[in-house]
């Protein structure tokens, strides 16, 4: 509070999360920013947002260049060696296609589903991370292995499924469910695969923590919290309570 401000470093991706309706260079909006604006507002503080590619906001946040991260960061076992999370939400994996596509037609509930198809997902995410430490399913299961693309963008993701360079999508739950929503992107939505909590990241050990712990279940007491999901569609994600490093779901 003496400072008056808290540096986020914020990943902009796609909506519901967070994204640029107006373009790149104009405000951002999704539920990931309204809900850290609604934090900031109750711990008394200003943002000063400063937007980074996915990958690289947990490793900033040990050397101090960021105080918070935000970017739809999964609470995982791996990351929780290196940073604390602070819960607001609960999405996870999920994955989708081409619209009319009849390669992939049923929710994907085993990843040798996939063998010898190619996925695209983004780079630094839990997603890549399960495809690559899953990678050796389909020759255990006697099948051609399946192709990883990772993009940096989830705008080239999607142009890569339309013009059909990879066969499917791993991505998260809302961001593919809202996705689908939309005419214009000609995809199916295939369902839920693994959930996650979703949470504000910091270094290890912050103080920063339990205040923004009690700031987020002061939003959810009084209503803000729900206010803000029903806004952007994802009431379905919501939490009951937030909660410093939870184990990560099984």
């Amino acid at each position: 509070r003496e400072a008056g401000t808290l540096r986020i470093g914020s990943s902009i991706g796609f909506p519901p999360g967070a994204y640029y309706p107006d373009g790149p260079g104009k405000p951002p909006a999704g539920q990931d920013i309204d809900i850290a604006d609604a934090v900031a507002k109750v711990l008394g503080v200003r943002l000063e947002r400063q937007d980074a590619s996915f990958e690289t906001i947990l490793p900033a946040l040990a050397s101090g260049k960021y105080d918070v991260g935000t970017g739809n960061f999964g609470v995982t076992r791996e990351r929780l060696k290196s940073v604390d999370f602070v819960t607001y939400i609960n999405d996870g994996q999920g994955f989708a296609v081409k619209k009319g596509d009849t390669t992939l037609t049923t929710k994907v509930t085993d990843l040798t589903q996939l063998c010898g198809l190619t996925i695209g997902t983004g780079a630094g995410t839990t997603f890549e991370a399960t495809l690559t430490a899953k990678k050796g399913v389909c020759a255990e299961a006697g099948k051609e292995p399946y192709d990883v693309k990772v993009y940096s963008e989830n705008g080239a993701t999607l142009t890569a499924l339309q013009q059909g360079r990879i066969d499917v999508v791993m991505s998260t739950i809302n961001g593919l469910r809202h996705q689908a929503a939309q005419p214009a992107a000609q995809t199916a939505f295939l369902g839920e695969f693994h959930r996650l909590d979703v949470g504000f990241a910091f270094r290890k050990g912050s103080p920063l923590a339990p205040a923004f712990r009690a700031a987020v279940n002061e939003l959810i007491e009084d209503g803000t919290y729900a206010r803000i999901l029903r806004k952007w569609g994802t009431t379905a994600s919501a939490i009951d309570a937030s909660r410093i490093n939870p184990t990560e779901h099984t």
